[in-house]
């Protein structure tokens, strides 16, 4: 069994929205009771509609900020009850990558003084032999590109810059919150092949974030689908692609376009619009637009349960597995 590195149990994030004129706005239920492992040199991909609550979760994850409620361990210590020099040295092996290469970088800085960033921070000697492994590591050329400033760099290569700064301090766990977005096609293959690479030689665990369906695919070992802030399935890539079982996931699947001649698909139609995350309906949240409501989903919310191996899903009316 390989060793789990993050487990995560009952995170509930929640904010208070302003309305006009500073009045209380109620409540944002941004995250609420999401569980879920990462183990260790895996990728778990988190997809779902924008809204969804998946940033959200990431930054519960390492504590920026804390989660209102829940656990969070991480190679063994529980984060929601360290103290903040201990947490900072926790952070230490975990970082995170953002889907802005240019807005993550402080523009005035060089490329060599960004990627030394944190070796600065956490006190790590000799440091200018350690950022020239670094950029060479994501291939980048030190001699060509350690004087350069962000504005000098394509976004590809701001990301690669912000990877090398990601794994400087050697983290166990690196966020990729929409870390290729922004990219375009060509340049976003390459990135992807850099996390591939940088995973199998530095054992790095990722947890990716994105809403691009067939990326995830491609990168993650196991899937986790998130609907307005609650996780609805979770399972092996392969098999939660091949047979989906929540009407959620099956409807975000439809919605891949097929490349092959001939292997359309009918789509498959999601009425309504999503909920407000202030008022989330009662029981299922996904109840308002799911064809398979029925009355139990709207007093009862689903539990979490396993319908096939290492692939579960929180629904009172699943899809029938093949």
């Amino acid at each position: 069994m390989t060793e789990t590195l993050l487990s995560a149990r009952n995170i509930v994030q929640e904010f208070t929205a302003r309305g006009r004129g500073g009045v209380k706005g109620g409540v944002v239920h941004a995250v609420s009771n999401v569980s879920f492992d990462i183990r260790a040199g895996e990728t778990l991909g988190v997809v779902g509609e924008t809204g969804s609550g998946k940033s959200t979760l990431a930054r519960s994850v390492i504590q920026a900020p804390p989660p209102k409620s829940g656990e969070v361990h991480f190679q063994g210590r529980d984060l929601m009850r360290l103290k903040r020099g201990r947490l900072n040295e926790a952070r230490r092996h975990m970082q995170m990558v953002f889907q802005d290469p240019f807005g993550s970088l402080n523009p005035r800085w060089r490329v060599s003084e960004l990627v030394a960033e944190p070796l600065v921070g956490y006190g790590v000697g000799n440091r200018e032999a350690r950022v020239k492994q670094l950029l060479d590591l994501v291939g980048l050329n030190p001699d060509s590109y350690g004087r350069r400033r962000p504005h000098e760099l394509s976004g590809g290569q701001c990301q690669r810059v912000a990877i090398a700064r990601a794994i400087a301090l050697d983290p166990a766990l690196v966020v990729c919150d929409e870390a290729v977005s922004s990219l375009d096609v060509l340049i976003q293959a390459q990135v992807l092949n850099l996390f591939e690479r940088l995973r199998r030689e530095l054992g790095l665990s990722y947890l990716f974030i994105s809403h691009d369906l067939a990326l995830v695919k491609q990168v993650s070992d196991r899937v986790a689908v998130m609907h307005l802030g609650q996780l609805c399935e979770i399972g092996p890539a392969d098999s939660l692609y091949r047979a989906p079982l929540h009407p959620y996931t099956v409807a975000l699947l439809a919605s891949i376009p097929e490349l092959e001649p001939g292997a359309a698909r009918r789509p498959v139609t999601i009425r309504g619009e999503p909920p407000s995350p202030i008022s989330p309906p009662s029981g299922c949240r996904f109840r308002t637009r799911c064809p398979r409501a029925r009355d139990i989903c709207a007093s009862e919310r689903p539990a979490m349960r396993e319908l096939a191996p290492d692939h579960s899903v929180a629904c009172h009316f699943p899809e029938e597995q093949p």
